[in-house]
């Protein structure tokens, strides 16, 4: 899944021996990325459909080459037509044909457990299509324990609740498999962000940011992969929840400052969801009232509804807590326009990610008007359409998770029993927050359960970096000393 080095792989491969029809099938599969959130351009379809017809030209000797040209083909058949998720519906169903009919090839095994990975229902977290990815892609693993599609496709499988620690030691053996490799070091963090293993997220995503500068992308190799912020956001999102503000204000910056990005979906989106998230995990509401959404201007922002939504979100809340309800309501419409537009696109999982942020926001924007009963609905409602949601392999997690803005909400509303719960069930989705523990530990406070303050405080200071100035590292130093 490096796609632009595997193209040119490819493309040698048919200089060297024109006559070579699966080239041109390998050329045609580096154009479309099923697991991430780009969308090939008609120009691309065109130029995949005209690869297999170049294979099925050159001639294909075995049932095996024929199965794995039309497993493309029915991806890339009818290219005028943008329905994508028809496309990777049809991937699928070749795939599995394909996967059927040659038993024990783990190619065409590894490939059908990722084209059914890739066809999950968006609208609900079901277990049924990673379990049986997972299953077929174990058995390959068995078989052939460095086949990298096997490890690598397995972490997506792994990646959502419940399967986090399954396969732990093959999601370590891939962090050391191809050690230049930027999207393979990036993987394993994955599961670590499930976790909460900051120092492994850390670990990783240093290693595979430097990697992706090695890797250049773009036809004449003059720019700098998506896989480079990529690695940045889950880094920096790390580093947040240790409190390590000043690593994640340097890395943030070194992004900023990093010219001719690749002009991606996964760009756009990391380059907004960094800033927000900078500065809404450090509570800094008058930053997040700066952020320019649709910044900067060259990339096209009308393909990226999410990545837009995020900046929006985060302007619209730093102005809810600045008491601004102009540019809060302003914001929270901008959200329903981009949502509505994704689910008109066909793009669910986008769609329902914008609706949580809409969600959320106007829940605090009823909040600030004094509508504590409706805010209070509003942000359940966020919360359960959140934690129902698959989580898209472009993003670490939520911008901020629901149940955690739901604890400071229930919070300000003097509902600590409540607001308890709410922390408990954040940090049962997303472990080891920084704000949820701190905010579960107020909370347990205002309680007077001392015990249970302790125990989240001393998780607190046990994540945090040693030289972290956050003020709530300080109260919880001060609490544990005192009540030990």
């Amino acid at each position: 899944m490096t796609y632009p080095q595997a193209r040119v792989a490819f493309e040698l491969v048919a200089e060297i021996d024109p006559g070579c029809a699966m080239a041109y099938w390998g050329t045609a599969m580096t154009l479309f990325q099923p697991t991430w959130p780009t969308r090939p351009g008609l120009a691309d379809r065109q130029l995949g459909s005209e690869m297999l017809q170049t294979a099925t030209r050159l001639g294909l000797p075995t049932e095996r080459e024929r199965l794995f040209v039309a497993s493309a083909e029915a991806f890339f058949r009818e290219p005028n037509s943008d329905d994508y998720w028809l496309r990777i519906r049809r991937w699928e169903a070749a795939l599995e044909n394909l996967y059927l009919k040659v038993p024990g090839d783990p190619d065409a095994a590894a490939l059908f457990a990722l084209s059914h990975l890739a066809t999950s229902p968006a609208d609900t977290i079901s277990r049924a299509h990673a379990d049986r990815a997972a299953a077929i892609l174990i058995a390959v693993h068995e078989a052939y324990p460095n086949h990298p599609g096997a490890m690598h496709y397995l972490v997506h499988a792994n990646d959502m609740p419940g399967r986090q620690n399954e396969s732990l030691e093959i999601t370590r053996l891939y962090e050391a498999t191809a050690p230049r490799n930027p999207h393979a070091l990036h993987m394993p963090t994955h599961i670590y962000t499930r976790l909460g293993d900051w120092e492994g997220v850390v670990r990783g995503n240093l290693m595979a940011a430097e990697a992706a500068l090695e890797h250049p992308a773009g036809d004449r190799g003059d720019l700098v992969s998506d896989e480079f912020p990529h690695a940045v956001e889950y880094l920096l999102y790390a580093y947040l929840q240790m409190g390590a503000d000043d690593e994640a204000a340097l890395v943030l910056s070194r992004l900023r400052e990093t010219e001719k990005l690749q002009p991606s979906f996964k760009t756009a989106f990391h380059l907004a969801s960094t800033e927000a998230r900078f500065a809404l995990e450090r509570q800094a509401w008058a930053e997040a009232r700066t952020i320019v959404p649709r910044q900067p201007e060259d990339l096209n922002w009308d393909r990226f509804r999410w990545p837009e939504a995020v900046a929006q979100f985060a302007v619209g809340f730093g102005a809810v807590h600045d008491g601004d309800l102009v540019e809060a309501e302003r914001a929270a419409e901008r959200l329903r326009t981009l949502g509505d537009a994704s689910d008109q696109a066909g793009e669910n999982l986008f769609a329902r990610n914008i609706k949580v942020l809409q969600l959320a926001l106007s829940a605090w924007i009823a909040d600030l008007s004094g509508e504590i009963e409706s805010s209070e609905g509003l942000m359940r409602e966020a919360a359960e359409i959140e934690v129902s949601t698959p989580k898209h392999a472009v993003t670490p997690g939520p911008i901020l998770p629901g149940h955690e803005l739901l604890g400071e909400l229930l919070s300000r509303h003097g509902n600590e029993e409540a607001a308890l719960s709410a922390f408990k069930t954040s940090l049962t989705h997303y472990p080891l927050r920084f704000n949820s523990l701190a905010g579960a530990a107020r909370t347990a406070l205002a309680l007077g359960d001392s015990a249970a303050a302790d125990g989240f405080y001393t998780q607190l200071l046990a994540i945090s970096y040693p030289n972290s100035t956050r003020p709530s590292l300080r109260e919880a130093a001060d609490y544990v000393s005192a009540f030990n």
